[in-house]
């Protein structure tokens, strides 16, 4: 299955918008009389956030003009990003209400509800906001490991707890594979007009980094991925840097009002937007995605979610982090690939939301739904209030070789057995051959 997910992936990447449309799940009219929800376990990205290079950095110095003044620090949640999640809370409130699985002001009894978030700003404020507007009257509890700042929690920080020689050279080559039979250099020709794009809408050529380093273009001839024990997979080149821009470019999208000013005075088309989109994903597919990587990296995040699937009196878990964390948790669960559409980032777009509902069929087994719940980049610019009548996007989910129901359900056996399949792929990663006992 694993060499099937990686020729799968390597015609995914970099897929423009999907045909199908992500909407409400449509279900039955008799669906909740022969369904009760039992629990529901949400992985989210953080919401909006300023980029992660502040003033004085070299993103200043590749274009002539001024970014966004935003709302907050470098890497923190914006102002905006604190409302938006506020909003998304305030739906799963009305929807979890209208499931039956709370009631409205619920007040949770102990051990019902969990948020826990990554030690960083902008995760721990993302889950403060949801959990305001989904729970206003309980004064929920965050849970993070450290206090706010640069330490992360081991759970969600996408690091390699395990290399070997082999275990390197199998994930090279899975990385390589994402660009076809030219490997990583296919990567970045697949992107030379995304970068020529972001190159022109920056204006390059007129920048401080021009004149002074000669960095007028994003290279493509550069492109290298390190992979290093306890660290999180690296990569240098041309497409770090464009990464970088087209973050920031994305970000102040969805903050500036005026199209014209968030690109810099060019006139963009949605599709032109999603190309700056298209580069961050390949950035994320290129160092979270490959299958050993994903299964690596996301190891302590299956076995939270797992157990959190598992605790009989849990009704809503949030767990906080970031799109790498949600980009390799889908790997790792061999999920099919996907493209949102109505979004600019078409994997793991801001504030999105991996979301398990654990249900209780008539017929006694125990059923599962998986799906993505995001705000479309019309909903994150024009700061849409949300409710059932007026939801955020949900994209159903699937996973590689499971069979659903004729309600869209898997059996939740299925979907445990993937989980406890992921986390025992861990011990499965390759090993260096064992030098030969001395005689």
């Amino acid at each position: 299955m694993m060499k099937k997910w990686i020729s799968v992936l390597c015609l995914a990447l970099l897929l423009i918008s999907s045909a199908v449309q992500a909407s409400p799940t449509v279900r039955p009219a008799d669906f909740q009389s022969r369904y009760q929800l039992q629990e529901m376990v949400v992985l989210s990205r953080h919401n909006i956030r300023a980029p992660l290079s502040g003033t004085g950095s070299e993103l200043g110095d590749i274009t002539p003009h001024t970014w966004f003044r935003w709302t907050s620090d470098a890497s923190e949640l914006s102002l905006r990003g604190g409302e938006l999640e506020t909003m998304m809370g305030q739906y799963f409130r009305k929807r979890l209400v209208q499931d039956g699985l709370i009631t409205e002001n619920y007040q949770p009894a102990e051990g019902e509800v969990r948020f826990y978030a990554n030690s960083r700003q902008r995760t721990i404020a993302t889950a403060q906001y949801f959990s305001s507007g989904m729970l206003p009257v309980a004064n929920v509890k965050i849970e993070h490991m450290f206090p706010p700042g640069n330490k992360v929690d081991p759970v969600f920080k996408p690091r390699l707890t395990f290399v070997s020689e082999a275990f390197r050279a199998e994930a090279m080559q899975q990385i390589a594979a994402m660009g076809g039979s030219k490997g990583l250099q296919g990567v970045s020709d697949r992107l030379a007009g995304n970068y020529q794009l972001l190159e022109n809408v920056l204006d390059m050529k007129d920048a401080k980094a021009a004149k002074k380093d000669k960095l007028s273009k994003f290279r493509t001839d550069d492109l290298t991925v390190k992979l290093e024990l306890n660290h999180e997979p690296a990569l240098k080149g041309g497409l770090k840097l464009a990464n970088e821009a087209s973050d920031a470019m994305v970000l102040q999208y969805y903050e500036e009002s005026d199209p014209l000013k968030a690109a810099f005075g060019h006139d963009l088309s949605r599709r032109d937007w999603e190309k700056f989109g298209q580069i961050k994903d390949a950035y994320n597919d290129l160092l979270f995605t490959a299958p050993i990587v994903a299964v690596n990296i996301a190891h302590p995040l299956l076995q939270v979610m797992n157990d959190e699937l598992s605790l009989p009196q849990r009704k809503f878990t949030f767990l906080c982090g970031h799109d790498s964390n949600i980009a390799s948790v889908l790997a790792a669960l061999e999920a099919e690939p996907y493209s949102l559409p109505q979004s600019v980032e078409k994997k793991t777009p801001i504030g999105v939301k991996f979301v398990i509902e654990k249900w209780h069929g008539s017929d006694g087994q125990q059923y599962a739904s998986l799906s993505l719940v995001y705000q479309s980049a019309e909903q994150l610019r024009n700061r849409t209030m949300l409710s059932p009548a007026v939801p955020p996007m949900i994209y159903p989910l699937k996973l590689q070789g499971l069979t659903q129901n004729a309600d869209g359900l898997y059996r939740l056996h299925d979907v445990q057995q993937r989980f406890a399949a992921a986390i025992a792929a861990y011990d499965a990663l390759p090993r260096d051959p064992q030098p030969a006992a001395a005689k």
